[in-house]
């Protein structure tokens, strides 16, 4: 039960983050007109969510794609493309 908690703690923790960046984000266009905010979000997050997992999986790329719930073709793809290299 303390482990749910503690972990809906951290989701919600980084939805508040997520929600401050793109508030900021927005406040900051000073007028202009937004453009693929999906597109950019994605490419901001995954980079560093690839970077702390491969750390914490000790760069195995199995036990990365499984944490991430992910294939592991699909994480080395997503290695390749965000420059990341991990053997």
């Amino acid at each position: 039960r303390l482990w749910s908690i503690s972990r809906m703690n951290q989701e919600h923790d980084i939805h508040a983050c997520v929600h401050a960046a793109l508030t900021r984000y927005f406040e900051t266009l000073d007028g202009e007109k937004p453009v693929a905010v999906y597109n950019m979000v994605l490419r901001r997050v995954e980079r560093p969510m690839l970077q702390v997992v491969m750390e914490r999986a000790g760069g195995n790329q199995t036990l990365a794609a499984e944490i991430l719930g992910i294939n592991r073709n699909t994480l080395r793809k997503k290695l390749t493309e965000h420059q990341l290299a991990y053997k």
